[in-house]
């Protein structure tokens, strides 16, 4: 009775043990979480991403995209300009779900005025209260990221698992009972038949486990996901009653997944001493796998359910990303708008005031009255392709968040699409040329289905060919989509286009200031064409013989006033 007497002694210590050092983990990690809150909103996110990160960030874009044949931001226009960053810079989420759902945010153009005015009032209110975004981003926090496996992904991959006998389990589980039970019977055979049973048990386990590990990993973000879904639903902030009763709802039809998950876990959610010697019960009693074989059916019939508590969650966390967003806006630039997106009527058109790139520290702002067609000239490196994004970039997060980089932003509603930054493929063994000429009908044929207007961002119209023919079917490209449904911006060095498409296109540049031996910018848009080069000046800056630059400059200036080569 002494010898058992003890054995209680010892294992009552180590529960305490395990307990006070579980309590004092949390609290040092909470204390991190909620300095980091602090430190961090309005801030410009410092995360760096890796590859597969990234893969699983946007596999909810593509699903979605494919579900619902949405109007998005093609993988085009969303290089060409940089997107990625700029989704970066927005980032202020801290689970995965909010972060995949802004992702898909950014890349789809919502139409529906109404949800992007509720989108915005929303995230205003958290900008004007950032205690209560803190105190909701800390709960999305403690749910955290599933690094590079997709929950959505694996989540719908249950329809492909086949439900396993538990047999092997229970026996598993009945040899730990047993071996444990032998302890107060005959401790010395116990030790021996602990060694055994546990190498069985740790053997079966993950031989069984190995199949369905990254499911584990997505039961127990969903069993997260709930939990904090349960922790929001309590949090008292009026303007957030619609989330909570529809968080409520859902939940409602997941109690058998919430009260049967919370043993499934991946092993690695918490590094506290309790998670390890967790992960060493169910080692020893398959308690995971038994309860993961029991739900799998239960969660098939709820995918719809979880999917839209997944987007109920994941928009609630991008408001508050954004209300991050706009503090860096104000705290970095003075100034953000809310956008105006206009119901298509007559010509579409867009204007401006004092638009900036994001991106960009201390941007130049610039402003441009109600147009519909523009054709920017200026020499090289004069900020030309710098505005075409500030402009297309800003038309998308108009109509994603409800809101522009700058004093005011009007446009028609419409689809956005580049042809911009684009290179040779090599592995189709296409010419510069020809992804050009690609890139361009895509333009062309989406704005000819006439279904929504088009913004559209040319970028050096077929720099890939020869100055005759890029100049003649540039022109016609130019008029033709003038013509159309669309909003058209187009940056050209040819200043031939610039009479050719005096009547159809508003002429703006920018320029530059010669020094000695420098080249200054200002990078401020101006009215009208281009009246200055600096090729062969930017030659002399950079310290070209001075015989070349000469002799360029003359054979330039001879073919300007004869209007051919010698």
């Amino acid at each position: 009775m002494e010898g058992v007497k003890g054995y209680i002694i010892i294992i009552a210590i180590i529960f305490v043990f395990f307990a006070v050092q579980s309590i004092a983990s949390k609290r040092a990690r909470d204390e991190r979480m909620r300095k980091f809150l602090d430190k961090s909103f309005g801030k410009r996110p410092e995360r760096e991403y890796k590859y597969e990160e990234y893969a699983r960030i946007r596999y909810y874009f593509d699903s979605m995209a494919l579900k619902n044949k949405a109007d998005i931001v093609d993988d085009i226009t969303w290089n060409d300009l940089s997107m990625d960053n700029i989704f970066m810079l927005i980032n202020h989420t801290n689970s995965s779900v909010g972060e995949e759902y802004l992702y898909n945010l950014l890349r789809t153009i919502n139409f529906d005025s109404e949800k992007l005015k509720e989108f915005d009032d929303l995230s205003e209110y958290f900008l004007n209260n950032p205690d209560k975004a803190k105190k909701l981003q800390y709960l999305f926090m403690e749910l955290g990221r599933t690094r590079s496996i997709s929950f959505f992904d694996f989540i719908h991959r249950f329809n492909d698992v086949k439900r396993k006998s538990n047999l092997i389990h229970y026996l598993c589980m009945a040899l730990g009972f047993g071996v444990i039970g032998m302890f107060f019977v005959n401790p010395a055979i116990a030790v021996a038949a602990l060694v055994v049973v546990f190498s069985f048990n740790i053997y079966t386990y993950y031989k069984e486990k190995s199949d369905v590990s990254n499911y584990f990993v997505c039961c127990k973000y969903l069993e997260g996901l709930t939990d904090t879904a349960k922790k929001i639903e309590a949090v008292e902030i009026p303007v957030i009653n619609r989330y909570r009763q529809k968080i409520k709802e859902l939940r409602g039809k997941l109690k058998y997944l919430e009260h049967n998950m919370y043993l499934i876990s991946d092993g690695s959610m918490d590094g506290s001493i309790a998670s390890v010697l967790l992960e060493y019960i169910k080692m020893l009693f398959h308690v995971d796998l038994i309860k993961f074989n029991s739900i799998v059916a239960d969660t098939v019939d709820k995918l719809d359910i979880i999917d839209e508590l997944y987007e109920t969650m994941g928009r609630l966390e991008a408001e508050l990303a954004v209300a991050s967003f706009k503090k860096l806006l104000m705290d970095e630039y003075g100034a953000y708008a809310k956008a105006e997106v206009i119901r298509h009527g007559s010509k579409p058109f867009v204007e401006f005031e004092k638009l900036y790139h994001p991106m960009i520290e201390n941007a130049v702002k610039n402003s441009m009255g109600r147009e519909h067609a523009v054709l920017l000239t200026g020499s090289n490196a004069s900020g030309k392709s710098t505005f075409l994004k500030t402009v297309a970039i800003n038309g998308i997060l108009s109509q994603t968040i409800g809101i522009a980089c700058g004093e005011s932003f009007k446009m028609t509603e419409g689809l956005i699409y580049s042809s911009m930054a684009l290179r040779d493929d090599l592995e189709s063994s296409e010419s510069y040329y020809i992804v050009e000429i690609k890139s361009l009908k895509r333009i062309l044929d989406i704005a000819k289905t006439g279904r929504k207007p088009v913004m559209c961002f040319i970028d050096e119209v077929l720099r890939g060919t020869n100055t005759v023919e890029r100049i003649a079917a540039s022109s016609v490209i130019l008029e033709k989509l003038s013509m159309m449904n669309t909003i058209c911006f187009a940056a050209t060095h040819d200043i031939e286009l610039t009479r050719l498409m005096e009547g159809s296109y508003k002429n703006y540049h920018f320029e530059e200031e010669v020094a000695k031996d420098d080249v200054l910018f200002n990078y401020c848009l101006r009215g009208g064409p281009a009246t200055t080069r600096n090729a062969i000046k930017l030659l002399r800056v950079i310290g070209y013989d001075s015989q070349i630059i000469k002799n360029a400059s003359v054979r330039a200036e001879d073919f300007l006033n004869t209007g051919s080569w010698r």
